[in-house]
């Protein structure tokens, strides 16, 4: 008898998969090989195919089911004009709410980034890191989005950097964490936005 697994669990593992490049582009999300891989019923598959399309990470069409989204030039044109429209203005929102605890848990996460020596745990820790310096915005909408719009990009830029990338101390993350422990929120806002506009022209 299936046990009962949620969506959002099917939906992380199947974004990571995605990002990783472990499920490629045009490659079809057959919901009962999902199914009998997580040992669920279809329910939970569906609704967290459901997610990958809302995402962007997943296309569903007529008499085709869902299948991994292409890599579209023009989706990745509106998801740098996004990030730059929305990243700063989070950060600018947060930074001011942010605990003591959740300043320390994103230096942490700083860090680790710092130290990490290969691009996987990278990107998963340079994603934590930036989920975790907007905790304080207090906009549930706009966290989702920007969540949503996190995960999008981590496909194009493991795609473009995971033959180039080397281990390195990422100064702009530095610069924000030092604006961020002196409540400087436009200070740190200004200093993502050069972070994004330096990574939208390497991507």
């Amino acid at each position: 008898m299936a046990h009962i697994l949620s969506p959002d669990v099917i939906a992380r593992e199947l974004t990571r998969r995605i990002v990783r490049g472990e499920l490629l582009a045009g490659e079809k999300l057959r919901q009962d090989y999902i199914a009998a891989e997580f040992g669920v019923s279809h329910v939970p598959v569906r609704e967290a195919l459901l997610r990958l399309v809302a995402k962007g990470l997943a296309v569903s069409q007529p008499h085709r089911g869902v299948q991994v989204a292409p890599l579209d030039p023009l989706a990745q044109k509106e998801l740098k004009l996004m990030r730059l429209a929305l990243e700063p203005m989070t950060l600018l929102h947060s930074v001011p709410n942010l605990t003591p605890d959740q300043i320390r848990e994103a230096d942490e996460l700083r860090h680790a980034c710092d130290r990490a020596d290969n691009i996987f745990d990278w990107e998963e820790y340079n994603r934590a890191f930036h989920a975790k310096i907007y905790e304080g915005c207090n906009m549930p909408r706009l966290a989702e989005i920007v969540d949503n719009l996190q995960d999008v990009a981590a496909r194009y830029i493991l795609i473009h950097y995971r033959n180039r990338w080397r281990p390195r101390i990422d100064a702009d993350h530095h610069g924000i964490m030092a604006s961020i422990r002196r409540r400087d929120a436009k200070a740190a806002a200004a200093i993502l936005d050069r972070h994004l506009q330096r990574l939208n022209l390497a991507i």
